[in-house]
């Protein structure tokens, strides 16, 4: 558990108040919902990048609620839309601070299968329990599979970016963990998104394309912002990131 859960609660709680304020900026609409995106979408990835799967989540989780009760125009899920973010922050933060192999067998001989795997694996699931949703299967072969794609480069290749000593290596490295998890979520959101708002396939097929891009430009942002964040925590005693605990031993 130690590797996971890394930062004091404190930092959880501050890093939550920024999520929960971040609902006040929004950013554009989302389609067939009448919610808005905010800037905290691009803060729940960092969570989990930040702090681990379970304490981003967490952090998410709380600051998600919060800012859902501060800025309703962002719930378009009602007081459940924290539930897209923490899965983000969750999804992130597995593919972020794992190692290849994905899935691994235990000492007891129980399988162990990446948690990034596992929310990708229901998110598609649930996605064809829909009529709406087996309608249009280009939808989550496009979307969901490029993001699986990416996701297993970021479970092969981001940790050794992080350790690296190179800055420059940490930017992909954070687009990479960013937009794996952000489509992970995106897996769960679009499946609320289908049983509340029950939107045409129409609209589903122009969001084939479109949110691939989407959600490369909100990693985008998160590598921006992650970035320089990710260097200035470690450097004042905030140690954040995967390999937090190798800067720390090093300063």
């Amino acid at each position: 558990m130690k590797k996971f859960i890394t930062a004091h609660p404190a930092v959880i709680s501050v890093w939550a108040a920024v999520i929960a304020a971040g609902h006040l900026l929004p950013t554009f609409p989302i389609l067939g919902t009448g919610g808005s995106f905010s800037l905290s979408t691009v803060l729940y990835p960092l969570s989990g990048l930040f702090f681990g799967p379970l304490a981003g989540a967490l952090g998410s989780a709380v600051g998600g609620f919060i800012g859902s009760l501060i800025a309703p125009h962002t719930a378009w899920m009602g007081l459940g839309t924290f539930i897209v973010g923490t899965t983000t922050a969750f999804t992130t933060g597995c593919i972020a601070w794992s190692k290849w192999p994905p899935v691994t067998v235990s000492s007891c001989g129980s399988f162990i299968i990446n948690g990034g795997i596992i929310i990708y694996i229901i998110g598609t699931i649930l996605w064809f329990t829909q009529e709406i949703g087996r309608s249009i299967f280009l939808f989550p072969l496009v979307f969901y599979g490029l993001g699986f794609i990416v996701m297993m480069i970021a479970i092969i290749f981001a940790g050794k970016m992080f350790a690296h000593k190179s800055r420059t290596l940490k930017f992909p490295a954070i687009w990479l963990c960013a937009f794996s998890g952000l489509t992970g979520g995106a897996t769960i959101g679009n499946f609320f998104s289908l049983v509340l708002y029950k939107q045409p396939k129409e609209i589903w097929f122009a969001l084939t394309f479109a949110s691939p891009v989407e959600r490369a430009i909100f990693a985008a942002v998160a590598m921006f912002v992650g970035a320089p964040l990710l260097f200035g925590l470690n450097k004042i005693g905030i140690f954040a990131g995967p390999c937090a605990d190798g800067e720390e031993n090093e300063d």
